[in-house]
């Protein structure tokens, strides 16, 4: 790019957003959001969706597959492995939910606030791609499974009279069918949408219902005794947990609801936990049923709740029931997967990162109907074309590179020094309406010591000291305790044992707030920590037989590893965490999103060598379009270009800012007047004192010089 040096590229693509990106005066209404899209989603709306997303593939495939192929009827504790893996980046999921609660982007939000542009494009990018595959697959799905209703006829009549297609015998037209009818339903509006996944959800889970119970009174435990609980070890159980986390995946989709939901901060952590544990019921409950009703080496990895009542001979109502259970449970899958697709394309059309158009809401339905539309036009035709085990394989790594982001997000955020307050309120035109908001703004840090916390969702609430000498302050991941409210002597036995030992390791308390260089400090080392886990978890995966054979050097090379990994989380312990309080708080901290990150890390370098190829090409495609198109096109772009302008007309840029949520376009110049070195000029409606950024020896005049201009505006009007 001409005229651009390496460090004005660095700054451009490391630019971030603020956290307080959208009011909150929609955020307990059923008004439109900010952004257009209607307020409608309920804690158990976002509950169900979470589950229908999960829920299908993994109860009717996964459970029979591991249990035949890879763990036995030990598959049980692999679904419980997995829910403990997949829990570590749902806790992170609603964190983030709570502090960014009314956003449509999920992960590529997340990254945006912490991370940085280039970054949140290329998770933004790779979420469209996931999304889309999810959606071509479920259809896929859902052709093969009517095909197989009707006995292949259909697959039959296609095969004999069109060409073979990528990777697929024929031509799916049947799952581009159904893939553009779920366009339209998700077309409709999200309250519509979420009445159907709602009621297929309830189909799905009186299904389930009725398998448990059922299955009882097929139950024989000599399935277990007999033949055994873990007839492939304990390494077929890892191994079947590895493959069971995918039947968690999709409870991200709760996350981009933000913008949609009644009340984000409440409902996404409580969805997000809530749809885990609902998901890891089903999937153990219905495990044991399989696993009890019929040996594990019966069983039929393809439709195996179908054939187990099939094989004990049950009624043919039970294998009906069953076969329209899961036609409601891939339905709902693939409702899971387009749902999510278009409201992370428009949260990067809105903030210009993809085109404009995209950004499109129609005012009938509130919903994003262009991005919609085009998004699954896309996935149909993936569908169309290519063939289902290619779509599977592609599936899952754009997830967990998101769920990775998300983690290292929490946990750079976490150790981040307090950031200026952003004044939400409008400046308005009227005389006495400037001097209430002047004076509000001269006064904030009076009203921030003197005002109590208050527990609104959209806000970050900063502790202030309490009157109560006795009251404990909880911040990251153990309880510290200020010393200036209990003496140290007068805390119990533990307590005071815990404090020096934590004292003598160099944990800060919380009365220690962050710095800019510890922060950087955190920025390096989980840099640094990702590179060690990518090299464990390679040495893990290539050098595993040189590991078991007792090889020195691979042994020493992994001891080294763990020890450098356990000194990063260490130095990441000694720094001081941020002392803003949010209704919900990964705990464990830096020890949960570590996990989190080594976790998916594994995961993703266990996928084949080609699946990487196609996301390379995917990448790429995005690369050039963030550097040819978004980097000039971005909404913090012509934010900057908006406040040099400004500063050059005013001589107050380094003493004001953007306000979030403003174009930066077309100012009228009737906002709060000018500074110090302009009286002729006047602040842009969309800008604000940045009273924290002017050193105190300027204050003062400051302030007398705005309270003049403020003066003389009454004056003029009072006259007029």
């Amino acid at each position: 790019m001409p005229n651009m040096d390496m460090d004005e590229l660095k700054q451009r693509m490391t630019r971030t957003k603020s956290v307080q990106e959208h009011s909150s005066d929609d955020a307990e209404s059923g008004l439109p959001s900010a952004s257009g899209l209607r307020r409608c989603l309920t804690t158990l709306d976002l509950t169900s969706l979470g589950v229908g997303s999960c829920c299908g593939t993994g109860m009717y495939v996964v459970a029979g597959l591991v249990a035949k192929k890879v763990a036995g009827p030990a598959v049980v504790i692999s679904f419980a492995i997995a829910a403990f893996a997949s829990i570590l980046s749902g806790v992170c999921y609603a964190e983030f939910g709570v502090r960014v609660p009314k956003t449509t982007g999920s992960a590529y939000m997340y990254s945006y606030v912490t991370v940085g542009e280039f970054i949140a494009f290329l998770i933004g990018w790779n979420l469209i791609l996931e999304y889309m595959i999810g959606t071509a697959a479920g259809a896929c799905a859902l052709s093969a499974c009517f095909d197989s209703l009707s006995n292949h006829s259909i697959s039959a009549y296609m095969t004999s009279h069109l060409s073979p297609v990528i990777e697929k015998p024929y031509p799916d037209f049947l799952a581009l069918f159904i893939g553009l009818t779920m366009t339209c339903i998700i077309a409709a509006g999200a309250s519509k949408s979420v009445w159907l996944n709602n009621a297929l959800n309830a189909v799905n889970l009186s299904v389930w219902v009725f398998i448990v119970v059922a299955g009882l009174f097929y139950v024989n435990t000599e399935n277990w005794t007999v033949y055994g609980f873990m007839p492939y070890g304990f390494r077929g159980v890892l191994s079947g947990a590895a493959t069971c986390f995918y039947a968690f995946i999709g409870f991200d989709i709760i996350a981009t609801t933000g913008e949609e939901a009644t009340r984000p901060s409440r409902s996404i952590p409580i969805a997000i936990v809530a749809s885990l544990v609902t998901c890891l019921t089903a999937y153990v409950s219905v495990s044991l049923i399989l696993t009890l009703m019929l040996p594990y080496y019966q069983i039929n990895g393809e439709s195996a709740l179908i054939d187990m009542f099939v094989q004990r001979g049950a009624l043919d109502a039970a294998k009906y029931i069953v076969a329209f259970g899961s036609l409601c449970a891939l339905t709902v899958s693939l409702l899971g997967s387009l749902f999510p697709m278009p409201r992370v394309t428009y949260a990067m059309a809105r903030d210009g990162l993809l085109f404009g158009f995209l950004g499109h809401i129609h005012p009938s339905t509130e919903a994003p109907l262009v991005a919609t539309f085009i998004s699954g036009v896309m996935a149909s035709l993936l569908a169309l074309l290519v063939g289902l085990p290619t779509l599977v394989e592609m599936m899952s790594i754009g997830t967990l590179l998101a769920y990775t982001l998300v983690s290292v997000s929490v946990l750079i955020l976490r150790y981040q020094p307090e950031r200026d307050v952003i004044s939400r309120k409008p400046i308005a035109s009227q005389a006495t309406e400037h001097q209430r908001g002047i004076e509000n703004e001269l006064d904030d840090k009076e009203e921030m010591a003197t005002s109590p916390a208050t527990n609104k969702d959209d806000e970050f609430l900063l502790p202030t000291k309490s009157k109560d000498k006795k009251e404990k302050k909880v911040y990251g991941s153990l309880p510290l305790f200020n010393p200036e409210s209990e003496e140290l002597d007068r805390l119990g036995c533990f307590k005071r044992n815990l404090k020096i030992f934590k004292m003598y390791l160099g944990i800060p308390g919380d009365d220690v707030a962050p710095s800019d260089e510890s922060a950087r400090m955190v920025i390096i080392v989980v840099c640094c920590l990702f590179v060690l886990m990518t090299s464990f978890c390679l040495l893990v995966d290539f050098g595993e037989s040189f590991i078991l054979e007792g090889a020195a050097w691979a042994i020493l090379l992994a001891i080294l590893f763990l020890l450098a990994i356990c000194a990063g989380v260490f130095v990441i312990m000694r720094q001081p965490q941020n002392r803003r309080r949010v209704q919900f708080m990964a705990p464990a901290v830096p020890f949960l999103p570590c996990g989190a990150m080594f976790i998916n890390i594994y995961l993703m370098l266990k996928l084949p060598a080609l699946t990487w190829g196609r996301l390379g090409v995917w990448l790429a495609i995005g690369i050039l379009i963030y550097f040819l198109y978004s980097i000039r096109n971005s909404k913090k772009e012509k934010k900057s270009k908006e406040k040099a302008k400004m500063e050059a007309e005013t001589g107050l840029g380094e003493f004001t800012e953007l306000k979030d949520g403003a174009e930066g376009e077309n100012h009228v110049g009737n906002g709060v007047p000018g500074g110090p070195m302009h009286s002729d000029k006047q602040l842009p409606n969309d800008y604000h004192i940045k009273r924290t950024a002017i050193p105190e020896p300027e204050l003062d005049r400051v302030e007398h010089h705005l309270h003049q201009r403020t003066s003389a505006h009454t004056h003029d009007n009072e006259e007029e």
